[in-house]
């Protein structure tokens, strides 16, 4: 996973396209699909207490190529996606 690099376009409900930065994926063995947590590009510029973290769940495609996003539905997907983004966030404050 590059970091910096990556960004994808998320549409938002109002069919806005919206940059957004990729904090990291990750598979879930568990629900058989692939999380991404991103942010809109920018945002760490504004305010760094306040940066809303999003995630969507996706399924690869064959090609390696990122798949559709799609919400989480569950609020076991959702504790497990916080305790993802938790470690994630202890790591690297600890670097």
């Amino acid at each position: 996973m590059d970091h910096g690099e990556n960004n994808i376009t998320v549409v938002d409900e109002n069919g806005n396209e919206q940059l957004c930065e990729v904090l990291f994926t990750f598979d879930s063995d568990e629900f058989g699909k692939s999380y991404v947590l991103y942010y809109p590009v920018g945002a760490e510029e504004e305010d760094e207490d306040e940066i809303e973290i999003h995630a969507s769940s996706f399924v690869p495609t064959e090609d390696g190529q990122d798949g559709e996003l799609m919400p989480i539905e569950t609020d076991k997907e959702w504790d497990m996606i916080e305790e993802m983004l938790e470690t994630f966030l202890a790591e690297q404050d600890e670097e």
